[in-house]
């Protein structure tokens, strides 16, 4: 059985969710069918994202979603959580493997082609790929890499990839039929006025 089995990879800011607490944004995505959640509060102190992940991955158990940690092996351990979702400058997967054993799930970021087939080749069980499209919250990363070089990487990589940056519902099929397995969201539903609304939305689009 894979351990990807999710198609829309729900991506956290606090700082994005018009001052509602990340909690309940996460939990309305959950209740709408979100069954990923990567917890990505890089600037929290060590004990508040202990108390954060563990709250969340008890939040989710129910729904039978799974909670991944950016960077933070040591949460990801600690709070229980599925697995840890590395940047692409992040560690080493053999490291991360090693530490976390068979069962937990690995993803890792990529900005290129290369940098998927790297972590397929180091054995990442998924692969996050952009900046597909414009988007703030990824401008750090460089310019839009577009949907042809989704095509590319998708010609060259067999691990799970999910398209990121500037991802919409109106835009999802195109990403699939790029070759993406699924897409991974930050704005687009910790924003949204309506975060249950939104996720169904974007689920929608993946099923069609």
């Amino acid at each position: 059985m894979s351990l990807v089995e999710f198609s829309l990879y729900l991506v956290t800011d606090r700082h994005r969710t018009d001052g509602r607490p990340l909690r309940d944004v996460v939990h309305a995505a959950l209740r709408a069918g979100v069954r990923a959640v990567q917890l990505r509060e890089k600037d929290l102190p060590t004990r508040a994202l202990l108390a954060l992940a563990r709250d969340l991955v008890k939040l989710a158990r129910p729904y039978g979603a799974q909670v991944f940690i950016n960077d933070r092996v040591d949460i990801c351990l600690a709070s229980g959580s599925a697995g840890v979702h590395l940047p692409a400058a992040g560690l080493p997967v053999p490291v991360v493997r090693r530490l976390l054993g068979p069962d937990r799930v690995i993803g890792r970021s990529a900005h290129s082609a290369d940098d998927a087939i790297r972590a397929e080749t180091e054995g990442a069980d998924f692969v996050v790929l952009g900046p597909i499209f414009d988007t703030p919250s990824k401008r750090a990363f460089g310019a839009p890499i577009g949907l042809h070089e989704l095509e590319h990487t998708r010609m060259r990589c067999r691990t799970p990839i999910f398209g990121i940056g500037g991802i919409t519902s109106d835009c999802v099929r195109d990403v699939m039929q790029a070759g993406a397995q699924g897409v991974a969201v930050v704005g687009s539903v910790m924003a949204a006025a309506d975060v249950e609304r939104a996720t169904r939305d974007l689920l929608d689009a993946l099923e069609d």
